[in-house]
């Protein structure tokens, strides 16, 4: 029961927090806001240059306010504001993506698409998938109507109809209406970036840096290496090492390129229901 509750009510919240600040940040600018990979990893260098200091900071407060509480607050506040830091990334980073999509709607009209998670060399893609496959690695959000006609996949950019999947037809109608292929580093927002990049590594380091004192004082000690080994490993391989791919599906699937965020603000939501009820501080517990 602690094992679980642990897991649950602790390192899944602070897996995808982690993995969200660190990792998914990385392939938003990549794939999504298309920021050249040296640029995209100097952003994210240097912000974790400036936040790594609080991984020291927040174990020391701990030591002070108590682990469970600021592991809390980090999933609390991480989950609040995902969804505005996204976007004011995808502002800093890429403003012309940003205009482009305001200006130019884009919808896929089809009846045959299928939500892919785990693909493997014998998963079949049909013309929906692929349509909306390309369009979400263009960084592009789309909606999804019902299908019209005898075509298996209509895609309308702008005032432009492709029928069936046709990715030359694709691209050449994002390239009529504007669509900027590449970011445009002299347009970027570098101090914004990396500002913004440094939040959200600092909720990295507000549940990070207290979680192993933490794991080590709920457990009593003959079964503590055994009994915290897996809600940490399950936490942050799983919840967390799941999150980019789940995250690129759910985009996929839905045609947001920011839906994919509900994965992790749904998962940091449910460790701060859990941990808050379930759990107890532990920092004078004696080990």
């Amino acid at each position: 029961k602690l094992v679980l509750l642990a897991l649950l009510g602790a390192t899944a919240g602070q897996g995808v927090v982690w993995y969200t600040g660190q990792f998914y940040a990385l392939f938003f600018l990549t794939i999504t806001l298309k920021l050249e990979y040296l640029e995209a990893y100097k952003v994210v260098a240097l912000s974790l240059l400036l936040a790594t200091p609080f991984f020291i900071f927040f174990g020391w407060l701990s030591d002070k306010i108590g682990r469970l509480k600021i592991i809390l607050f980090g999933c609390l506040i991480a989950a609040l504001t995902y969804f505005p830091l996204f976007k004011a990334l995808t502002h800093a980073v890429n403003p012309a993506l940003e205009q482009y999509q305001q200006t130019t709607p884009i919808t896929v009209a089809a009846s045959d698409c299928d939500l892919h998670i785990f693909v493997t060399p014998l998963t079949k893609f049909s013309e929906c998938d692929r349509t909306k496959d390309f369009l979400t690695k263009s960084g592009l959000s789309f909606k999804s109507v019902p299908a019209t006609g005898d075509a298996a996949v209509v895609t309308t950019i702008g005032t432009t109809q492709i029928k069936g999947w046709d990715e030359a037809k694709l691209k050449e109608a994002l390239k009529a209406t504007g669509y900027p292929a590449k970011a445009d580093t002299a347009q970027m927002n570098y101090p914004a970036t990396v500002g913004i990049l440094f939040i959200m590594v600092l909720y990295v380091t507000m549940v990070y840096g207290p979680i192993a004192a933490f794991l080590v004082e709920l457990f009593p000690t003959r079964i503590r290496y055994t009994s915290m080994s897996l809600p940490y490993h399950i936490g942050n391989g799983w919840f967390g090492g799941m999150l980019p791919l789940l995250a690129t599906a759910m985009v996929a699937a839905t045609g947001n390129i920011y839906y994919g965020l509900w994965y992790p603000i749904v998962v940091a939501v449910a460790t701060l229901i859990i941990g808050a009820i379930f759990l107890k501080e532990t920092k004078d517990v004696k080990i």
